[in-house]
């Protein structure tokens, strides 16, 4: 396992963290009857014993049994004296100051430990500074948790403009981010530098994109030759970037454990030819799914047939330019799948035109769709 400094705190964590979000843990609710938790339990301290010394979870993960079962994880052999603890809080659950103490206080108890070394604001955007932020004083009630030893850093995970990524960073408040990052979205890349240059410790969370890059096959992999299945590569790009200090994998097989665990073990993730070969080949996927559809959704509030046109156009750029062929036709098969929502796939489709009317980029939507539906349905 490779190490990296992580920002200013002191630490060097494992390139590999392990997100315990995906955990084979069943859909029980938190005050139902208590599900199997030792598979869970197994596959965090396989991780450990492999060199990962980073384990994340959340308040809400796994319905509340994610934190459980990382504490009891930490538990066996001191592994807590050895793993850096990150977890978050749900900002969307604070109705006054004293909140935060009432959550901080359960999630202490339920991962049966003293202290947390990472305690991140949860999938915050620049809107929470005027917002919760400073309406319950959270860096004030924060400092007083550090003060007290209940938490060691404050963090932040992201979801919105890097822009406003840099508007929390430039609070000096924070010791470390989690942000997406990955071969199919590189939009957060500078102010990884930017967090990175300023001493934060970088957490990139969705290296395999959230699935997407799951999947054998495709340009990425032909882009190489073959010398890496996607689901490899993807997750040797982000740490072929030295401004990232973990790739943070949700992980729920011990095959997954075990090969994450071996590529964040190279010194040397991807050759400086190979990295260019993949910047060279996802530069030109961006011009080419822009021929399909830019995802602005101006076309999809007009379909008087409900058709997710949208999704539609993103399952077939998956097929078309990157060659996901098996992760395409799961994704369109899901398109009307949902029985609470008025979604519909192409086969809806009644040639109308007017999503062509509100397309900005002018593309021929109807044809993409007869498109999709011969590909997915035909």
């Amino acid at each position: 396992m490779q190490y990296r400094k992580f920002g200013n705190t002191g630490f060097e964590i494992s390139a590999l963290g392990f997100g315990a979000m995906r955990l084979p843990v069943a859909d029980v609710p938190l005050d139902g009857p208590e599900p199997d938790l030792e598979p869970a339990i197994d596959l965090l301290c396989r991780g450990f014993e492999a060199g990962i010394n980073y384990v994340d979870t959340a308040y809400f993960y796994l319905r509340g049994w994610s934190e459980i079962a990382v504490g009891r994880a930490l538990k066996r052999n001191h592994w807590r004296d050895r793993v850096r603890l990150s977890t978050k809080l749900p900002l969307g659950e604070l109705k006054c100051a004293d909140d935060f103490w009432r959550i901080l206080e359960n999630q202490l108890r339920k991962l049966d430990t003293d202290h947390i070394d990472f305690y991140h604001f949860h999938g915050i955007g620049e809107s929470a500074l005027s917002g919760p932020i400073r309406e319950f004083r959270l860096f004030e009630q924060a400092a007083k948790a550090r003060d007290r030893g209940m938490i060691r850093h404050l963090s932040f995970s992201f979801h919105d403009r890097p822009a406003a990524m840099k508007t929390l960073i430039d609070t000096g408040e924070f010791s470390s981010v989690l942000f997406q990052y990955n071969l199919l979205d590189v939009a957060n890349a500078e102010m990884i530098a930017y967090a990175a240059g300023k001493g934060l410790g970088t957490v990139a969370m969705g290296p395999v994109g959230g699935g997407r890059l799951a999947f054998a096959g495709g340009v990425f992999e032909d882009a190489l030759g073959g010398k890496f299945t996607t689901p490899e590569l993807a997750l040797r790009f982000v740490l072929a970037n030295p401004a990232v200090s973990c790739a943070l994998s949700g992980m729920g097989s011990a095959a997954m454990v075990d090969a994450n665990t071996r590529v964040a073990s190279d010194a040397d993730p991807l050759t400086e030819p190979e990295l260019a070969a993949l910047v060279r080949v996802r530069e030109q996927c961006g011009e080419l799914r822009n021929l399909y559809c830019t995802g602005c959704n101006y076309c999809g509030p007009s379909c008087p047939e409900h058709v997710r046109i949208p999704a539609v156009l993103e399952a077939l750029i998956y097929d078309r330019v990157y060659g996901f062929r098996e992760h395409a036709r799961s994704s369109y098969a899901r398109i009307g799948s949902a029985p609470d929502k008025e979604e519909r796939n192409a086969s809806a489709c009644v040639g109308c035109g007017l999503c062509e009317s509100k397309c900005p980029q002018k593309l021929p939507i109807r044809k993409h769709l007869a498109e999709a539906r011969a590909l997915f349905e035909g």
